[in-house]
Parts: structure tokens; C-alpha cells; sequence
């Protein structure tokens, strides 16, 4: 018996394989569209009878992406009467539905890379990056729209902001860009996105900026602003919304003390600290932090000592609040899962190409406000 084996070499037979059944499908199709045309005309081509219905002008040149790939279809002109073909209008509906798809995926955080493989298993061809930037650009219309949308909601009594950085190459030179962002409580208790715009750094202007732009969409009745403690914020907030208090987040408050306090004693400082709002009155959580604050003193712990006795009494501000409440405009966790789900989305992309993309790009369609429970 000979040793020598004969290889097959799966990979070119698969293609030669899928070639013959791209080519079956497009001359079955082809064979389709000469049957419609003829039941339209009620003639065969060159054919002339009585009964005929119209004439033949030639035929345009149609690509359709299947599942065996694309296909060229040779779609009958005709004068005298209308084709309108089944397999046309199925092309129609498959091309949106596709277009709709990698759109979806995109926003939804899936690369570009990862969108051409998904596109091949499916379709049974690549779309290319190039294809998958044009239809982007529609959904960013879309969401520029969503993005400058008047308020409807009627009084917006709290508002949590937050402020995060993503990367942006500009001529050349990449450079982190604040994005800053925005989710409201309104007076029947549902939670709505208000809206996300670029302000290169937080400081001042750039919050004033983009309180402004909220309330010239409709943002109106805030009571009380959630946020980490950013100096620039601050200042806008009794700049554009003087009769707002400002809540800082209690958790962000702790992982500033935690910042400065060894890491073997963290568990139990924690627990001081988480006891200070635990207190059922302002009075109490007062004289609570002064315990704390002495606790402190006692394990000789000075840096932490400052930064409570410093900004302890702007974490209290929810307790001028109704109870019920307390629990939920304490800390600014709603968006802090908003800003993980920017970060997952936006991940893929590395860093955005031109000064628009960061502000618009990550924002799929809005679903709708959400009950605040």
C-alpha cells in the first residue's frame, strides 16, 4: 500500500462549494424574475401576440445579499406596465431589517470586527467597516434628535450629574474629553435621561454650559443636585439653579476618607462612616459624625479626621428631604450604572475620531422613562 496519503484541502472545496450554491441561487431567482415578467406581459421575451401586455426595455442590475451570498440579479425594464416583484420588496424588507441590525449592534457595544464576522455567519457576506460608518451616521441623526428633545416631564425635582472621560484623537494628538451627563426624578416618580454634551474638562463654564443647555429644553423645578463634589459644578449649580441645594454622594464621600486611611482598618471605618447615615434626623447624623470625628482622633488617623470634619455636613443635605426619599438621593448610584454602561459600549470604539462622536456616539435610542423604586 502506498504511504503516500491524499489530502483534501477542506477549505477550498468549502469555498468551491459555497460558490456553486451562490450560483444555483442566482440563476434560480434570475429564472424567477424572467416568470414574473412574462405573467406581467402575458408574453415570452421577443414574443408578439395579441394578448400581450407591454414590451421589454432591457434590464437593470440589482446586487441582493443572501445567505449564500451575494447575488446579481437582472431585473426586467418593461413599458407599459409595472414590475413589482415579490423578491424585490423581500429585498427591501431584508436590506432595512439588516441596516437595523447593524446598527443595534454597533450602539449595543459590539466592534466593528466583531459586527463583519456576525454579518458573514448570518448573510454570508462581510459588511465592510466603511458600510458600517455610513449607517451610523443615520442613527446619529436620530440621536442628535433624542439628544436636544424638549423636556416633557413636567417638574424635576432631583438631578444627578456626573461627569466621564473618554478619549478623543484630534489632529493627531489624542487628549481625554469630559463628557457630562444628566438623569432627573420627576415629580411622579420616574427616572428620565436628560441628556449627555462634551465639555473638555469639568470646570465652570463648561457645567454652566451644560446647565443651560437642560434648562432651555425644559429642565425646571430641581430641588436638590446629586453629584460627586467638583468644584466647577458647584459653582454652576448656584450659578444656573440658585434655589437647588447640592447633595454630595455618600459613596463617593467615603472612598475620599477610605483615600487616606490604611487599608487594614478600612472595613471598620467604613462602618463609622455608613452609621453617620444610618441616623433617622439631620440632628443626629450631625452628632454621630461628631463621634466619628473623635473615634478618629483616637486611632490617631488625622487625614481622615480633616476630610470628614471638612464635608460631613454637605452629605446631609437628603435629610431636608421627605425619609421615604433618603435612601435613593443620598448617593448618585442611578448614574454611575449609566456611566459603566458608556464605558462597556464605548469600549470597542478606543478612541473617537472628531470632536462630535463622544457626545452623540454612545447614545443608543432612548426606551423611555423608568419608575424610580
Amino acid at each position: 500500500m502506498s504511504e503516500k496519503i491524499v489530502q483534501l484541502n477542506e477549505e477550498v472545496i468549502k469555498g468551491q462549494l459555497k460558490e456553486m450554491v451562490r450560483g444555483s441561487v442566482e440563476e434560480t431567482l434570475n429564472e424567477l424574475l424572467e416568470q414574473e415578467a412574462e405573467r406581467l406581459t402575458q408574453a415570452a421575451r421577443y414574443e408578439r401576440n395579441e394578448t400581450r401586455q407591454g414590451y421589454r426595455s432591457g434590464h437593470y442590475d440589482r446586487n441582493l445579499t443572501t445567505t449564500s451570498g451575494d447575488v446579481t440579479l437582472h431585473v426586467p425594464r418593461l413599458k407599459g406596465v409595472s414590475f413589482e416583484t415579490a423578491i424585490i420588496e423581500r429585498y427591501r424588507r431584508r436590506e432595512s431589517s439588516v441596516e437595523e441590525a447593524l446598527i443595534e449592534m454597533y450602539l449595543a457595544g459590539v466592534s466593528v470586527r466583531r459586527v463583519e464576522d456576525i454579518t458573514e455567519a448570518l448573510w454570508g457576506s462581510k459588511v465592510s467597516p466603511a458600510t458600517i460608518s455610513e449607517l451610523n451616521k443615520k442613527a446619529y441623526v436620530h440621536i442628535e434628535d433624542w439628544r436636544n428633545r424638549p423636556l416633557q416631564g413636567g417638574k424635576y425635582p432631583y438631578v444627578y450629574v456626573d461627569g466621564i472621560y473618554l478619549r478623543r484623537n484630534w489632529g493627531g494628538e489624542y487628549e481625554n474629553v469630559a463628557i457630562l451627563v444628566a438623569i432627573a426624578v420627576n415629580e411622579d416618580g420616574y427616572r428620565e435621561v436628560l441628556g449627555a454634551a462634551e465639555g473638555m474638562k469639568e470646570d465652570k463654564a463648561s457645567w454652566v454650559n451644560f446647565f443651560q443647555w437642560l434648562k432651555s429644553r425644559g429642565l425646571d423645578g430641581v430641588k436638590l443636585i446629586v453629584g460627586d463634589k467638583c468644584l466647577g459644578m458647584l459653582e454652576a449649580v448656584g450659578e444656573v439653579f440658585p434655589d437647588a441645594k447640592y447633595q454630595r454622594c455618600t459613596v463617593h464621600f467615603y472612598r475620599n476618607v477610605f483615600s487616606v486611611v490604611p487599608r487594614s482598618r478600612v472595613k471598620l471605618v467604613a462602618k463609622m462612616l455608613k452609621a453617620i447615615h444610618a441616623q433617622e434626623s439631620k440632628k443626629a447624623a450631625r452628632e454621630k459624625a461628631k463621634a466619628v470625628v473623635a473615634q478618629l482622633k483616637e486611632m490617631k488617623l488625622k487625614e481622615a479626621v480633616k476630610k470628614v470634619e471638612d464635608s460631613v455636613e454637605e452629605t446631609l443635605t437628603y435629610c431636608d428631604f421627605p425619609s421615604e426619599h433618603w435612601t435613593r438621593i443620598r448617593t448618585n448610584n442611578v448614574i454611575e450604572r449609566l456611566n459603566r454602561e458608556i464605558r462597556r459600549r464605548t469600549r470597542v470604539v478606543g478612541s473617537f475620531p472628531d470632536g462630535s462622536a463622544p457626545a452623540c456616539g454612545m447614545w443608543p435610542a432612548p426606551n423611555g422613562a423608568t419608575k424610580s423604586t
